[in-house]
């Protein structure tokens, strides 16, 4: 099982309570053309190939070009991608859990490299707060499709 990197100057943890049922959140989420709909921080996102091991996607946030590739995918449970960007190396980790008629979407996500070490502050609250937009809007919008 793929991780984080816990030796990394920035790492943020979160995770949110969804009323919604485990197959809408992970559609929405595993949607990866579809996130700019719903989440407003993402101007444009694409899927290069089917949503599978080593297959990569293109996306942009916050002014950044970004390429991804995803590293593991358990369908319904977890997904996982990184890759560089601007100096910076990312993992990002992603479960999903069902709890009755609700799911816990929990994020986590280790950023290293010159410029995390340089600003790891700034950096660190840069991606806290991004992924705490992230989980709302992700939850907003799954609970609005139920």
């Amino acid at each position: 099982m793929i991780t984080i990197d816990e030796t990394a100057p920035v790492i943020v943890r979160l995770s949110t309570v969804i009323d919604a049922p485990l197959t809408t959140v992970w559609e929405l989420h595993t949607d990866i053309a579809a996130w700019p709909t719903w989440n407003t921080d993402v101007d444009q996102a694409e899927l290069n190939g089917p949503l599978a091991p080593g297959n990569s996607f293109s996306w942009r946030t916050h002014g950044l070009d970004i390429t991804s590739t995803v590293r593991e995918l358990v369908p319904g449970e977890r997904i996982v991608w990184g890759g560089p960007a601007n100096g910076i190396e990312g993992i990002h980790v992603w479960t999903f859990e069902r709890n009755g008629d609700q799911v816990t979407a929990r994020t986590e996500e280790s950023w290293s490299g010159a410029p995390v070490e340089a600003a790891a502050d700034d950096l660190g609250k840069a991606l806290h707060d991004s992924l705490q937009t992230w989980l709302s809007r992700l939850k907003a919008r799954a609970e609005q499709t139920t």
